[in-house]
């Protein structure tokens, strides 16, 4: 296990993690989100190749519809 920041809270993950295994930890596949790792923007088609290292300050945002 290793630590990262996720939206400024220590979060323990896996050694190795991809950005997408950490998506669907969280439970928040499917949805649509922004996702940051110290404060460069990761496109979704690189999720699964960007894996997350020791302490990366890691910044999901989730777009909300409504009117």
């Amino acid at each position: 296990m290793m630590e990262i920041e996720l939206n400024g809270t220590p979060h323990m993950i896996l050694i190795s993690q991809t950005v997408y295994g950490l998506i669907a930890t969280l439970d928040l596949l499917g949805m649509r989100l922004a996702v940051a790792v110290n404060r460069e923007v990761v496109p979704p088609q690189l999720w699964p190749q960007r894996i997350l290292k020791e302490l990366d300050r890691v910044e999901i945002v989730r777009a909300i519809g409504g009117g």
